[in-house]
Protein backbone atom coordinates (compact mmCIF):
# COMPACT_ATOMS: atom_id res chain seq x y z
CA UNK A 1 0.00 0.00 0.00
CA UNK A 2 1.42 3.37 -1.07
CA UNK A 3 1.09 6.16 1.48
CA UNK A 4 0.44 9.53 -0.09
CA UNK A 5 2.07 12.57 1.45
CA UNK A 6 -0.24 15.32 2.60
CA UNK A 7 0.34 18.88 3.73
CA UNK A 8 0.62 17.60 7.31
CA UNK A 9 3.57 15.46 6.24
CA UNK A 10 5.85 18.50 6.08
CA UNK A 11 7.20 20.19 9.15
CA UNK A 12 8.43 23.76 9.20
CA UNK A 13 10.46 25.18 12.02
CA UNK A 14 10.52 21.97 14.06
CA UNK A 15 12.90 19.07 13.64
CA UNK A 16 11.26 16.06 15.27
CA UNK A 17 13.54 13.23 14.10
CA UNK A 18 11.35 10.45 15.54
CA UNK A 19 7.98 11.27 14.00
CA UNK A 20 9.49 12.74 10.79
CA UNK A 21 12.61 10.69 10.05
CA UNK A 22 12.96 11.52 6.33
CA UNK A 23 15.16 14.59 5.81
CA UNK A 24 15.55 16.66 2.65
CA UNK A 25 19.27 17.29 2.32
CA UNK A 26 18.69 20.44 0.27
CA UNK A 27 16.48 22.48 2.61
CA UNK A 28 16.33 20.45 5.87
CA UNK A 29 12.55 19.92 5.79
CA UNK A 30 11.46 16.68 7.43
CA UNK A 31 8.74 14.21 6.42
CA UNK A 32 6.79 11.40 8.04
CA UNK A 33 6.89 9.18 4.97
CA UNK A 34 9.45 8.42 2.29
CA UNK A 35 6.80 9.18 -0.36
CA UNK A 36 6.45 12.69 1.10
CA UNK A 37 10.20 13.24 0.81
CA UNK A 38 10.19 11.87 -2.75
CA UNK A 39 7.37 14.26 -3.76
CA UNK A 40 9.13 17.18 -2.10
CA UNK A 41 12.48 16.51 -3.80
CA UNK A 42 10.85 17.19 -7.15
CA UNK A 43 10.38 20.82 -6.09
CA UNK A 44 14.18 21.22 -6.05
CA UNK A 45 14.74 19.56 -9.43
CA UNK A 46 12.94 22.31 -11.33
CA UNK A 47 10.99 19.77 -13.41
CA UNK A 48 7.34 20.80 -13.49
CA UNK A 49 5.62 18.14 -15.55
CA UNK A 50 1.99 18.87 -14.60
CA UNK A 51 0.43 21.88 -16.28
CA UNK A 52 -2.95 23.45 -15.49
CA UNK A 53 -4.87 24.09 -18.72
CA UNK A 54 -6.95 26.83 -17.07
CA UNK A 55 -4.24 29.12 -15.67
CA UNK A 56 -0.95 27.70 -17.06
CA UNK A 57 0.53 27.15 -13.59
CA UNK A 58 2.90 24.18 -13.53
CA UNK A 59 3.54 21.63 -10.78
CA UNK A 60 6.30 19.19 -10.01
CA UNK A 61 4.03 16.42 -8.73
CA UNK A 62 0.56 14.97 -9.22
CA UNK A 63 -0.54 15.66 -5.65
CA UNK A 64 0.12 19.42 -5.89
CA UNK A 65 -1.51 19.54 -9.30
CA UNK A 66 -4.67 17.74 -8.08
CA UNK A 67 -4.91 20.00 -5.04
CA UNK A 68 -4.55 23.07 -7.26
CA UNK A 69 -7.38 21.88 -9.53
CA UNK A 70 -9.79 22.12 -6.55
CA UNK A 71 -9.46 25.90 -6.77
CA UNK A 72 -10.86 25.85 -10.31
CA UNK A 73 -13.70 23.47 -9.44
CA UNK A 74 -15.17 25.83 -6.77
CA UNK A 75 -15.21 22.87 -4.38
CA UNK A 76 -13.96 25.10 -1.56
CA UNK A 77 -15.59 28.46 -2.22
CA UNK A 78 -15.95 31.31 0.27
CA UNK A 79 -19.61 32.30 0.62
CA UNK A 80 -18.59 35.85 1.62
CA UNK A 81 -16.39 36.88 -1.31
CA UNK A 82 -16.56 34.01 -3.80
CA UNK A 83 -12.84 33.23 -3.70
CA UNK A 84 -11.97 29.56 -4.30
CA UNK A 85 -9.35 27.49 -2.48
CA UNK A 86 -7.54 24.22 -3.02
CA UNK A 87 -8.51 22.71 0.35
CA UNK A 88 -11.04 23.01 3.15
CA UNK A 89 -8.20 23.94 5.53
CA UNK A 90 -7.23 26.96 3.41
CA UNK A 91 -10.90 27.99 3.12
CA UNK A 92 -11.27 27.87 6.94
CA UNK A 93 -8.14 29.98 7.35
CA UNK A 94 -9.40 32.47 4.77
CA UNK A 95 -12.77 32.88 6.51
CA UNK A 96 -10.92 34.39 9.49
CA UNK A 97 -10.30 37.45 7.30
CA UNK A 98 -14.05 38.05 7.25
CA UNK A 99 -14.65 37.19 10.92
CA UNK A 100 -11.57 39.04 12.22
CA UNK A 101 -10.61 35.98 14.28
CA UNK A 102 -6.89 35.79 15.15
CA UNK A 103 -6.51 32.82 17.47
CA UNK A 104 -2.69 32.64 17.46
CA UNK A 105 -0.86 35.15 19.68
CA UNK A 106 2.87 35.82 20.08
CA UNK A 107 3.94 35.32 23.70
CA UNK A 108 6.67 37.97 23.34
CA UNK A 109 4.92 40.94 21.72
CA UNK A 110 1.23 39.88 21.76
CA UNK A 111 0.84 40.26 17.98
CA UNK A 112 -2.00 38.04 16.77
CA UNK A 113 -2.31 35.90 13.64
CA UNK A 114 -5.01 34.08 11.70
CA UNK A 115 -2.73 31.08 11.04
CA UNK A 116 -0.41 29.12 13.32
CA UNK A 117 2.22 28.98 10.56
CA UNK A 118 2.35 32.78 10.49
CA UNK A 119 2.96 32.82 14.25
CA UNK A 120 5.81 30.30 13.84
CA UNK A 121 7.38 32.49 11.13
CA UNK A 122 6.90 35.64 13.21
CA UNK A 123 8.51 34.04 16.29
CA UNK A 124 11.79 33.75 14.39
CA UNK A 125 12.07 37.56 14.54
CA UNK A 126 12.38 37.27 18.32
CA UNK A 127 14.46 34.07 18.45
CA UNK A 128 16.81 34.90 15.57
CA UNK A 129 16.35 31.35 14.27
CA UNK A 130 17.26 30.91 10.58
CA UNK A 131 16.43 27.32 9.67
CA UNK A 132 16.57 27.74 5.88
CA UNK A 133 20.15 27.44 4.66
CA UNK A 134 21.41 27.88 1.12
CA UNK A 135 23.32 24.75 0.14
CA UNK A 136 25.47 26.76 -2.28
CA UNK A 137 26.76 29.67 -0.17
CA UNK A 138 25.65 28.84 3.40
CA UNK A 139 23.55 31.99 3.84
CA UNK A 140 20.63 31.35 6.23
CA UNK A 141 17.12 32.74 6.25
CA UNK A 142 14.16 33.04 8.63
CA UNK A 143 11.61 32.01 6.01
CA UNK A 144 11.52 29.49 3.17
CA UNK A 145 10.24 32.22 0.82
CA UNK A 146 13.42 34.21 1.46
CA UNK A 147 15.58 31.18 0.64
CA UNK A 148 13.60 30.52 -2.56
CA UNK A 149 14.02 34.14 -3.59
CA UNK A 150 17.74 34.03 -2.76
CA UNK A 151 18.28 30.90 -4.87
CA UNK A 152 17.60 32.96 -8.00
CA UNK A 153 21.02 34.55 -7.42
CA UNK A 154 22.58 31.11 -8.02
CA UNK A 155 20.21 29.71 -10.64
CA UNK A 156 19.87 32.88 -12.71
CA UNK A 157 16.10 32.32 -12.79
CA UNK A 158 14.22 35.43 -13.91
CA UNK A 159 10.51 34.67 -13.52
CA UNK A 160 9.28 38.28 -13.80
CA UNK A 161 8.99 39.07 -17.49
CA UNK A 162 8.10 42.45 -18.95
CA UNK A 163 4.92 42.18 -21.06
CA UNK A 164 6.12 44.99 -23.34
CA UNK A 165 9.71 43.96 -24.15
CA UNK A 166 11.99 40.94 -23.84
CA UNK A 167 13.55 41.86 -20.49
CA UNK A 168 13.17 39.55 -17.47
CA UNK A 169 14.00 40.06 -13.80
CA UNK A 170 14.87 38.07 -10.66
CA UNK A 171 12.49 40.04 -8.45
CA UNK A 172 9.13 41.72 -8.90
CA UNK A 173 10.46 45.06 -7.56
CA UNK A 174 12.97 45.17 -10.42
CA UNK A 175 10.22 44.57 -12.96
CA UNK A 176 8.10 47.33 -11.38
CA UNK A 177 11.07 49.71 -11.54
CA UNK A 178 11.69 48.73 -15.18
CA UNK A 179 8.05 49.38 -16.15
CA UNK A 180 8.59 53.11 -15.60
CA UNK A 181 10.69 53.04 -18.79
CA UNK A 182 7.54 52.15 -20.75
CA UNK A 183 5.13 54.42 -18.87
CA UNK A 184 7.45 57.46 -19.01
CA UNK A 185 6.82 57.89 -15.28
CA UNK A 186 9.77 59.91 -13.92
CA UNK A 187 9.06 60.66 -10.26
CA UNK A 188 12.65 61.57 -9.28
CA UNK A 189 13.55 65.20 -9.94
CA UNK A 190 16.96 66.86 -9.68
CA UNK A 191 16.86 69.75 -7.21
CA UNK A 192 19.43 71.73 -9.22
CA UNK A 193 18.27 71.48 -12.83
CA UNK A 194 14.69 70.12 -12.79
CA UNK A 195 15.64 67.08 -14.92
CA UNK A 196 13.50 64.03 -14.03
CA UNK A 197 14.41 60.33 -13.85
CA UNK A 198 12.55 57.04 -13.71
Amino acid sequence: MKIEADSNDITEGTHDDKTRPYLCTVCDKRFRYRSGLHCHKQTHSGDKLYSCTQCQKRFSNQQSFSKHMNAHSSKYKCTECGRCFDSNQHLRQHRRIHTGEKPFECSVCSKQFTRDGNLVKHSRIHSGEKPYKCHMCNKAFNWSESLNRHMRVHTGDKPYKCPLCDKAFNWSENLNRHMTVHTADKPYKCSLCDKTFS
